[in-house]
């Protein structure tokens, strides 16, 4: 297949194939004119990085999940663990929900004079804090 065709079959666009070839995530197996061409899986691998972005995988990181000729290696505990990592963020994006609901629902005269609202203000400010200190993606707060 011709870097068009994979574009077409994939629905990503050409500069994107070249950068995941870059990153090391596919591999061309040669040149058809000027253009690029892959073997047909690579839509299948492309649907794996699709689906490993998805779930919250960094490039680099899926990139590991590939061995040397292009095929699937997947570390299963990883797996188990960014799908422990996604209950946390709905577990806490839920309890975020709710406080919002709760807010714009609320009986109070003034929201900070609902105590719901104020413990979503406290955690949310908590939250900010921690992102300061450290990397990465910051959850909404829990518990609230």
């Amino acid at each position: 297949m011709d870097i068009n065709e994979v574009s077409k079959a994939s629905g990503l666009p050409a500069s994107t194939l070249r950068y995941y070839e870059e990153k090391g995530l596919i591999k061309s197996i040669g040149r058809r004119g000027l253009r690029r061409a892959f073997q047909p899986r690579v839509v299948q691998q492309l649907a794996l990085i699709a689906l490993g972005r998805a779930a919250g995988f960094s490039l680099d990181e899926i990139a590991q999940m590939f061995s040397p000729d292009g095929r699937p290696e997947i570390d299963r505990q990883q797996l188990s663990n960014r799908a422990d990592a996604l209950d946390r963020n709905i577990r806490q994006l839920s309890n975020l929900r709710d406080g919002l609901r709760h807010a714009a629902a609320c009986s109070a005269p003034n929201h900070l004079e609902c105590p719901k609202f104020c413990r979503l203000m406290d955690a949310a400010a908590t939250a900010a804090k921690s992102k300061k200190t450290r990397r990465g993606k910051v959850s909404p707060p829990e518990g609230v």
